[in-house]
């Protein structure tokens, strides 16, 4: 009998090769999309000899205009179909909006938003014609957030990612397929080296930090029980609820504060 098939988006690295990792353990075949294809087969090689399954990297670029259809074609032409679509990939952008080029910003849209959609919508099909099937977005708790200066679409998009999640979810549920969002807080992975802003981030506060490890081993289990929104620890959770309940007046200025350490010089 034939594995199921976990495709994971940016699963170079962090949270990715995170749930690359943990699906393989639990004897999915696993595609990995990225566009580091070096480290992809790397990973690809370590998740067959340790799980016995079968892992084969897809190198792609999310931004890319339609960037999910040769993703889907190369998994046509190993007769595969995605069982469960983990939709990762991302990064951020710590300038202002304006000091930065209208390429950069429309890219961080295609890979964040356009690609999440996209990808989605091409795998449901095959799952809601077998009734069953998985889809994890993975957003942030920023997505909570009233904004602040830098990294100006980050909330935006992960609101969206969150939202989207949230609709999906009462379309597609009677059809057996469980949709999950995860809106981790701060975790170790390599986000700000990719970013350019790991010197920042080495001298912020990480005692709150979770593993990448942690947030997937959460995100899986609230999946498996039909949670759509997944907060993974306490101390997000708790932020996540000060985010939501208390008002924009108290909560703008805090948030405001605490970006500006994360914001690059321009």
């Amino acid at each position: 009998m034939a594995r199921d098939l976990a495709l994971v988006t940016g699963a170079s690295a962090g949270i990715g090769a995170a749930f690359a990792r943990a699906l393989a353990a639990r004897g999915n075949d696993v595609a990995l999309v990225a566009r580091r294809l070096d480290r992809l087969e790397a990973l690809a090689k370590a998740l067959e000899q340790a799980h016995g399954v079968e892992a084969f990297a897809i190198a792609a670029d999310l931004s890319a205009v339609e960037a999910h259809a040769p993703i889907m074609e190369a998994l046509a032409l190993r007769g595969r179909a995605i069982d469960t679509l983990v939709n990762n990939a991302g990064f951020s952008i710590p300038q202002s909006f304006a000091a930065t080029d209208w390429q950069s910003q429309r890219d961080f849209i295609m890979t964040l938003v356009t690609s999440v959609a996209g990808l989605t919508h091409a795998a449901l099909p095959a799952m809601m014609a077998r009734r069953r099937g998985a889809i994890i977005n993975v957003s942030s708790i920023t997505a909570l957030s009233p904004g602040a200066a830098g990294h100006t679409l980050y909330p935006a998009a992960k609101a969206f990612v969150w939202k989207f999640s949230l609709s999906l979810d009462a379309e597609v549920r009677q059809a057996g397929v469980r949709v999950t969002c995860v809106l981790p807080g701060n975790t170790e992975s390599e986000f700000s080296q990719v970013n350019g802003m790991d010197a920042v981030f080495k001298h912020a506060p990480r005692g709150r930090a979770m593993t990448a490890e942690r947030v997937v081993e959460l995100t899986l289990a609230a999946n498996q029980r039909g949670q759509v929104t997944c907060i993974p620890g306490l101390s997000n959770q708790i932020s996540a609820a000060l985010l939501k309940y208390l008002p924009d007046e108290l909560t703008t200025p805090i948030i405001r504060s605490v970006a500006e350490k994360y914001r690059m010089p321009e």
